[in-house]
């Protein structure tokens, strides 16, 4: 079996663990031997030659920065691409496949955004020596599979990419102007009118790209994609920052670019936009930070059933040990019908915006999820709750006390992680700290964070508050799949050990599924008007929000999880005529 050594600079700190730990403990170090050095940066290397692979420096390390990992000879022949020695390892790449929409799934920290930037022709790999591949070198790599013929094409110039990167926030700092400045240098295709109305920027085009929200930033970013002229379209989450409607609408506009002479390749975390918008699509498995491995394609439904069960059976490997569950009914007992807090006749007024909510309760042990599009008054409604911002009209009865995620997260601070979290470390440790996997996290700076370490930090410093009612808004952006559905199954845990309840405010309906017991539901013009109803039961909650989107949603046979039908299909037709848009 091929080996690896790859060690994490960022996590190394030879300081914190007393001095090269890893190097006095390494048995071939105490031989005499450099099996683990100190390499030019002042962090350490190790020879993977040397290295036996027994275990030791890895499982020894406090920080979790060294891993040795012996991969099966037929998935890691050489890597596609290596970040250095000792470096994160790419093996295979993801193939498009001309007339068809092909998804990525992963964890994040596979390789995903590395794999797609190597197709779009943004990052030259290096087959894991120290030099770029050329095109010749990567067709001869690829020999007899369809990787081939797509860099020879690529070569030839007959294949054109075009990209939407994961970062569109960073598109200000690039671009000073106006919406439709970008936008009309962006037209290769003569589209503009098409496209702008397709994604709704009509109203946005002569407002400054710098002042736009998350939502129309990822709008722009989609529409300034394809209006280059190109026949392969490669977008890096394409629904982050949007409201269920719009990725609706989203990815019907991505999965209608695709045709006999044009191929589309996506990575998305939202599995029921993911399922919708995609044909087929690769699974990507491995260690976070250290190698990724990308798997054959599989047809979108079996291939997201397979990432859930976690065993590829066609190669006979298992990349996790446990499954992921759905239920279509969530264990526990009949939902609690004591009032925590209430509500009644709330109105407030925030410049040209109205919010109402006419009567409401939430009840104690309940996890209540929150539904709406962007600009409709969610994030009001729940500054409201939290006491944030007084209402001009109507109560807020029971008073309790409360504890608050917000939206937007504070990146600035150099504040360390293990600050910030020193209750929960102290007294939920199983029940918070290691299920969010924080403990990697605890001596970094807050503005050192990635999106979802950030994510997972803010989640776990509010559920770590003693309250009696937690509010979290958007607690899924930036989490991956297996993130997302841990955080739901903490949710539900915490408000079952505690006796308290959870309002959450999301636009991923997989998520919501998985954690909500009743639902609240905003409907209203955004910008402008909303009205808050409920809370409902699921099944009434996911009627009302559904009937506005106008489809429905079954449960999947294998996997349990909810799927939206084909518009049109015989079960979309019967499930509406049956009023059951929705099935628990």
């Amino acid at each position: 079996m091929p080996r690896i050594a790859v060690v994490e600079k960022q996590k190394c700190n030879p300081n914190g663990c007393g001095g090269y730990l890893c190097m006095r403990l390494c048995p071939i170090n105490r031989k005499g031997e450099e099996c683990i050095a100190k390499d030019e940066d002042g962090k350490v290397k190790i020879d993977e030659k040397l290295c036996t692979g027994c275990g030791i420096c890895p499982n020894r390390c406090p920080f979790e920065a060294l891993s040795v990992v012996n991969l099966p000879e037929e998935l890691a022949k050489q890597p596609i691409h290596q970040y250095g020695p000792n470096g994160f390892h790419l093996y295979n790449l993801p193939i498009p496949v001309f007339g068809k929409v092909v998804g990525i799934l992963g964890k994040n920290g596979i390789g995903k955004s590395t794999a797609i930037q190597v197709l779009a022709g943004l990052l030259k790999p290096n087959l894991g020596k120290n030099a770029e591949a050329s095109y010749d070198d990567l067709i001869d790599f690829f020999k007899g599979s369809e990787a081939q013929i797509f860099f020879e094409k690529i070569k030839k110039g007959e294949i054109v990419v075009s990209y939407k990167p994961q970062q569109v926030d960073m598109i200000p700092k690039k671009f000073s102007g106006k919406v439709k400045e970008l936008l009309l240098k962006a037209d290769e295709t003569a589209r503009f009118d098409e496209v702008v109305d397709a994604l709704d920027l009509r109203s946005v085009l002569d407002n400054e790209v710098g002042n736009i929200s998350g939502g129309e930033l990822q709008r722009v970013a989609i529409a300034a994609t394809v209006l280059k002229k190109a026949n392969f379209y490669v977008f890096d989450e394409p629904t982050s920052y949007l409201d269920i409607k719009q990725r609706i609408k989203v990815s019907k506009f991505i999965k209608g670019l695709a045709d006999d002479d044009t191929a589309v390749l996506v990575v998305e975390h939202d599995l029921i936009i993911l399922d919708y918008m995609t044909d087929m699509i690769h699974i990507m498995f491995g260690k976070p930070g250290v190698y990724g491995i990308v798997s054959l394609p599989k047809v979108t439904r079996a291939g997201i059933n397979t990432y859930l069960e976690g065993y590829l059976k066609d190669q006979n490997i298992r990349f996790r040990d446990y499954s992921l569950k759905f239920y279509s009914k969530p264990p526990g007992e009949a939902l609690s019908n004591t009032c925590l807090t209430s509500w009644k006749d709330i109105e407030k007024k925030l410049g040209q915006f109205d919010l109402s909510a006419k009567e409401g309760v939430v009840n104690k042990k309940l996890s209540v999820g929150v539904l709406g599009e962007n600009g409709i008054g969610k994030t009001t409604f729940v500054k409201l709750l939290a006491g944030v911002i007084e209402p001009d009209a109507g109560e807020i009865k029971e008073k309790v006390s409360v504890s608050y995620k917000p939206q937007y997260l504070e990146t600035s601070s150099d504040t360390l992680v293990a600050t910030l979290l020193k209750d929960a470390v102290e007294k939920y440790d199983t029940q918070i700290i290691r299920p969010l996997n924080i403990k990697q996290l605890l001596l970094k700076p807050l503005n050192e964070l990635s999106g979802g370490e950030l994510q997972r930090v803010s989640v776990a410093h509010c559920l770590s508050k003693k309250a009696d009612l937690y509010l979290l808004d958007e607690p899924s952006a930036y989490l991956d799949v297996e993130q997302r559905l841990i955080v739901s199954k903490v949710i539900r845990d915490i408000t079952e050990q505690r006796g308290c309840s959870i309002l959450v405010v999301d636009h991923d309906l997989v998520f919501i599924d998985n954690l909500s017991d009743e639902l609240i539901v905003f409907e209203g013009i955004p910008a402008k008007k909303g009205d808050a109803k409920g809370p409902f039961t699921m099944e009434n909650g996911m009627n009302v929000f559904l009937k506005d989107l106008n489809i429905t949603m079954r449960r999947d046979k294998e996997s349990n999880r909810p799927r939206i039908n084909k518009p049109g299909s015989r079960m979309d037709r019967e499930q509406k005529e049956e009023g059951k848009l929705y099935y628990t």
